[in-house]
């Protein structure tokens, strides 16, 4: 059974329609890479899958169930925009993750805590978004989930920051877990992935293997150029 399915999805905001009867499916244990340009409908896939989005026709299942406590328990979610609320601490933070979630590693995020050199008592209010980045990072990546679901997590930020964070991305993942990585970023990413779906004007545009796409000395990133030519032009 695939780790992620979807079936004859489509999701519409008014006549806008986003997402147009896409089907596509990913075994487990690799990192696939959720592509598309900014509007492509990435963000609205994920939070379907994660049971943000339910107003939706079609199915979109995790390990065989559409969204609900199994697949809640085994999700680890990094959303597109800050969630925290401004009154909180990095400790109060941990201690709500670890209270929240079974799978949650209280010792690991107080060790990534240090190594972030993020203040334990600053309030979120008063951090940077650059932290309140590193922190939903941590909080993410310290629970020891099947799947982790990551909308946009180098967005915004410098190349120096990206670095950091897909490093700790990859470092901090259990062996065997799958990431479904969302980006428009593709440079900085491409190395790290076993498949790719691109996505765009409601449709699956290429769903396949790096190492099927990439030969002749193509890259992720010629791909993504060359199929998002051909679908953004105007007729």
């Amino acid at each position: 059974m695939a780790l992620i399915e979807v079936e004859h999805l489509s999701k519409s905001y008014g006549s806008h329609v986003v997402l147009d009867d896409i089907s596509f499916a990913f075994e487990g244990g690799q990192i696939i890479g959720l592509l598309g340009p900014n509007g492509s409908g990435k963000t609205s896939l994920i939070k379907i899958l994660v049971g943000l989005i339910k107003d939706y026709s079609g199915g979109a299942y995790i390990d065989g169930h559409s969204a609900d406590p199994h697949t809640k328990a085994m999700v680890a979610y990094l959303p597109e925009k800050t969630y925290l609320p401004d009154w909180m601490r990095c400790v109060d933070a941990i201690e709500f993750f670890a209270d929240f979630y079974a799978d949650f590693d209280k010792d690991k995020a107080y060790r990534m805590l240090e190594r972030f050199e993020l203040p334990p008592k600053q309030t979120i209010k008063s951090m940077s978004k650059g932290m309140q980045e590193k922190l939903q990072l941590l909080l993410v990546m310290c629970r020891n989930a099947k799947l982790y679901i990551l909308d946009e997590p180098l967005g915004g930020v410098d190349p120096a920051a990206r670095a950091f964070i897909l490093d700790t991305i990859m470092r901090n993942h259990p062996e065997g877990s799958t990431i479904l990585l969302s980006t428009h970023l593709i440079h900085d990413v491409q190395e790290i992935f076993d498949s790719v779906l691109m996505i765009g004007r409601g449709k699956v545009l290429v769903k396949a293997r790096v190492d099927e796409l990439c030969v002749d000395g193509r890259t992720i990133e010629d791909v993504f150029k060359e199929v998002y030519h051909y679908a953004w032009q105007v007729n």
